[in-house]
């Protein structure tokens, strides 16, 4: 590590401490040359995500977009913003886990389904119908079913 200073390339780690949850560790130095301290942060480096659409069209990941269509299916019910970043926290994690850079956004639907089932219903049914695109009322009546006989299972 060069010193901010001086720019010579001798230093010294004098405390290290893990910073937000984990994710980053700060670690204060000092040019064995100037005795400058300066701080510095490691972070992991997340690759980029790049979500292939159902047209074949392929975008990058936008945490921003997922956020604001949770915020949409879960308007007027008792979800809180928490349990909602808690939601994409987990789809995140679950996409950066699986190894791939390139993932279809029907494995991001399924995922956030899923997360969504077990906090709001109202929510999951919202999400679901925009997602799933239904045709028709049947096939509507055909996902509610789906839920109550999971949510009856759960209890």
């Amino acid at each position: 590590m060069r010193c901010n200073q001086c720019q010579d390339t001798d230093t010294k780690v004098i405390e290290s401490r893990d910073v937000s949850d984990g994710d980053a560790v700060r670690r204060r130095r000092e040019c064995i040359s100037c005795k400058h301290r300066f701080t510095t942060y490691e972070r992991i480096e997340k690759p980029q995500l790049i979500i292939i659409k159902n047209s074949g069209a392929r975008q990058l990941y936008n945490r921003e977009k997922l956020t604001a269509g949770l915020y949409r299916a879960c308007e007027k019910t008792q979800t809180t913003s928490i349990q909602i970043e808690e939601i994409v926290d987990n789809v995140e994690k679950k996409l950066y886990s699986c190894g791939d850079t390139e993932i279809p956004s029907g494995r991001v639907g399924e995922l956030i389904m899923e997360e969504l089932a077990s906090v709001n219903e109202v929510a999951y049914v919202r999400f679901a119908s925009v997602y799933r695109r239904f045709k028709d009322i049947a096939s509507f009546e055909k996902e509610l079913t789906e839920i109550k006989t999971h949510s009856q299972i759960n209890k």
